[in-house]
């Protein structure tokens, strides 16, 4: 084996390009350790960068040039000698958002005819060069990062039409963003607050054409990517291995993105330690470098006023630390900085893609005159970019697919479920359905594919990596109202959930609320894995739950007498239940079961003694069917702006009732809501109804209206009774803000009209209460936050603030 040190290297370079115009590169191995860099045999380059080895009158081609604007600093023209054209580097730095300008530099090397012989990066500067170097052209970059929708791609969150009922249900109830787990009997919590899904999905599509390509001196540049070892703090240049795990490893932002585990190592960004790899380019050969430089300058006084803003400043100057030393190691007359005028715009600002590579096209421009002294003849430039387009494979046949990387779940059980098969051509659309299926199940914090050959042949894997704070996962709620009349409550909810306690699946998820309305609930959920009608994932489910609220008794249960005396009653209700039932893929599910309820109520004050007051104390029991189906495809829990909702539940059997009426009983609830947006306008119509066939328990029906957003302005549950009508009308607006921990603020308001009756067969649409609101409203990390105002013709006006769910 050859060992090479710098020296020897940069001679046996000269040497072999005066002897064969082709020129070797050293492998640095797959992962390189600064300071304790191995060496390697010298391997010959692409053919893209042999062809280009002959002299090029670049002088000619200078002069030819016309001025251009001297706007960015950029040290004099430099003509190259006849000879041999000098190896060409570009270093691509890091910068989040800011480092799509490089896409417009590139597009104006490639209209200068301008080839690069190695390429080097860091974080986007990595993703951008690695794609470059894959084959992908300056214009199919431009193409795809255009059309990306930004948000969506690094949403934390799978889109909610795709996520099982069980997850639906919990988002339902919990809001997804404060998160944490129990494990090993330690407290965790999530190590990003990103999620890299979708770029993973997206490198994975990009490099598809190279995916067979290890060595990346094979690449048609050579690259390399530079990340950061987050166990010792070394500089790790990657140049072997996946492309487009590389790629995710060196933007690997910490706090933002999970760092990415590569051979035994945990690899986060490569902008912590080299942020301009000048260095790494040369290495490879590089003779002449043109750097760009797009990271984040260091900030002024008004960015210290945050706990954010410091940690982002202290990033920021430890990175500008490192890109300063790679810069005084630029060739004055030789090398080219290009330093992109971006302005205001951050890191952050993905969507701005047009305005960062305009903005970079603009920069390269305005230093055309020294740029043209890289420009080769129109013929070896048609050739360099023959020579780089060469890889473009066939889709793969799939042979064998295989689901790898979890020693907490069983994947297995999903793969019947996957859209993707053997014996067919490899469809990246399929394996992106795919992942993101597996991502639903709430399980991986990183699901992953790529095409591999093996033993059996091409092989589809899919790679998981369980959650660290799992599997037992924790959420908080909180239930908070306040009103102008001065009555107010708390609840506290916790959401505990255990998943896979069996290899099939089995779940424990256990609900408690402690405050005005106190509540346990637990179910036990274990699939079947039957295949029967249409669906393969029937289970069984064991339930048991115990609440408790308060209801006002108006005298002659007529709400709008409140001046009469009257009783606040307590009620308690206790259940247990076994259901069979089917999930409807992401749609919803079906449940029939058999419940068992024991309900309890007495006064807890009594404002009025009357012949009546006996019957505010009951206790009964029941046994029955029950019968509950909910189809949901909302695309948020709280403030959707597409999709629809509906529940309907049925219950049948017998209800004793001590000290009244016992006989059979019937119910029906059902509630449905449909959702539609109009660019930021925001139309949502819900509607509920219940209708109840039972023995006379006083008259005092289970089923209330009243409180915010439930016929606003009317005291929370004033409105009782064993039938119910309720309909709203709701329009809100989102604003641009984007408050911490919030998806942002929707204005808006409402129009409600409802009512309950002692039995259905009083039911009346004349009868109907009316009420409206207006409202400003959150969605945050606790629960949907509103600020608003309620107004009822037969109650008033009120003032809320609330949190929770109305």
């Amino acid at each position: 084996m050859v060992v090479w040190t710098r020296p020897v290297l940069a001679r046996a370079a000269a040497l072999l390009m005066a002897a064969c115009l082709l020129v070797p590169v050293a492998d640095a191995g797959p992962i390189v350790t600064r300071g304790l860099r191995p060496t390697a045999a010298a391997k010959p380059r692409t053919i893209a960068a042999a062809v280009l080895q002959v002299p090029v009158d670049t002088a000619a081609s200078a002069a030819a040039s016309a001025p251009a604007s001297t706007d960015f600093a950029a040290p004099a023209v430099t003509v190259a000698p006849a000879g041999p054209r000098p190896r060409l580097g570009l270093v691509l730095s890091g910068g989040g958002a800011r480092g799509l300008a490089h896409v417009g530099v590139l597009k104006v090397l490639e209209r200068e005819h301008i080839p690069v012989d190695v390429i080097t990066g860091t974080s986007m500067g990595a993703i951008i060069g690695g794609l470059y170097a894959s084959g992908m052209s300056a214009e199919d970059l431009d193409r795809e990062l255009r059309r990306i929708a930004w948000d969506r791609l690094f949403a934390s969150r799978v889109d909610r039409q795709d996520l099982s009922q069980r997850r639906k249900e919990e988002d339902f109830e919990f809001s997804a963003t404060i998160e944490f787990g129990l494990r090993n009997g330690e407290v965790r919590v999530p190590t990003g607050t990103l999620s890299s899904r979708g770029l993973e999905a997206l490198l994975r599509r990009l490099t598809l054409p190279v995916r067979d390509v290890t060595d990346f001196d094979r690449l048609p540049t050579p690259f390399r990517a530079v990340a950061t070892d987050m166990e010792n703090g070394a500089e790790r240049v990657l140049s072997q291995g996946d492309l487009a795990l590389a790629l995710r490893s060196s933007m690997s932002v910490p706090g933002v993105f999970a760092p990415v585990e590569w051979e035994d190592r945990i690899l986060g960004d490569g902008g912590l330690v080299n942020n301009l790899p000048i260095d790494v380019a040369r290495e490879l050969g590089a003779e002449r470098v043109i750097a760009i430089n797009v990271g984040t300058p260091v900030a002024g006084r008004s960015s210290l006023n945050s706990l954010l803003g410091l940690t982002s400043q202290m990033i920021t100057i430890l990175t500008e630390q490192n890109v300063q030393r790679s810069l005084a190691s630029m060739a004055a007359g030789e090398d080219l900085l290009i330093t992109p005028r971006l302005g205001k715009l951050t890191s952050a600002d993905f969507d701005k893609a047009p305005d960062f590579i305009r903005m970079g096209e603009e920069a390269a421009e305005a230093m055309l005159p020294q740029l043209r002294a890289y420009a080769v003849s129109p013929d070896l430039y048609a050739q360099w970019r023959m020579a780089r387009s060469g890889l473009k494979p066939p889709a793969p046949l799939v042979a064998a697919i295989q689901l790898e990387g979890s020693e907490l779940t069983n994947p297995e059980r999903l793969r019947s479920q996957l859209e993707s098969r053997p014996g067919v051509p490899f469809d990246n659309t399929k394996a992106e359905r795919d992942m993101r299926f597996l991502s639903s199940s709430g399980d991986y914090e990183r699901v992953d594919y790529h095409v591999e050959k093996r033993e059996d042949g091409e092989t589809l894997v899919f790679s998981l990596e369980d959650k660290p704070w799992g599997p037992n996962y924790f959420r908080v709620g909180m239930d908070l109202s306040t009103d102008s009349a001065g009555d107010s409550f708390f609840n506290l909810r916790i959401s505990h959930n255990r998943h896979w306690l069996t290899d099939t699946g089995t779940e424990w998820r256990n609900q408690v609320t402690i405050g005005e309305t106190p509540r346990l609930y637990t179910e036990l959920y274990h699939p079947l894995g039957l295949r029967l009608g249409l669906g393969d994932d029937w289970f069984v489910a064991g339930w048991a739950e115990a609440n408790q609220r308060k209801q006002i008794v108006y005298n002659d249960n007529d709400p709008d007498n409140t001046t009469v005396g009257q009783a606040r009653l307590v009620r308690r209700d206790a259940s247990v239940g076994v259901d069979l039932g089917q999930p409807w893929g992401r749609w919803g599910e079906v449940r029939l079961g058999l419940v068992r309820q024991t309900r309890y109520a007495k006064p807890d004050l009594i404002t009025l003694v009357s012949p009546e007051v006996g019957k505010l104390r009951w206790t009964s029991h029941e046994s029955g069917l029950r019968l509950k189906t909910v189809v949901d495809q909302l695309d948020y829990a709280n403030f959707p702006q597409h999709g629809y909702r509906f529940t309907a539940e049925a219950e049948a059997g017998r209800q004793d009732n001590k000290n009244l009426n016992s006989g059979k009983f019937f119910r029906v609830n059902a509630d449905g809501t449909m959702v539609q947006s109009f660019g930021g306008h925001t139309l949502s119509f819900y509607m509920r109804g219940v209708a109840v066939q039972q023995p006379d328990d006083s008259g005092l029906g289970g089923y209330t209206l009243g409180g915010f957003h439930q016929l606003s302005g009317y005291q929370p549950n004033q409105l009782s009774g064993n039938a119910l009508l309720f309909t709203r009308a709701t329009y809100y607006r989102r604003l641009n803000d984007s408050p911490f921990l919030s998806r942002g603020f929707f204005v808006g308001g409402t129009l409600e009209a409802g009512n309950t009756w002692t039995s259905r067969r009083d039911i009346n649409p004349k009868d109907l209460r009316y009420a409206s609101s207006i409202f400003l409203g959150s969605d945050t990390g606790l629960g949907p936050l509103y600020v608003g105002l309620g107004y009822a013709p037969k109650a008033g006006t009120s003032l809320y603030v609330f949190i929770g769910r109305p």
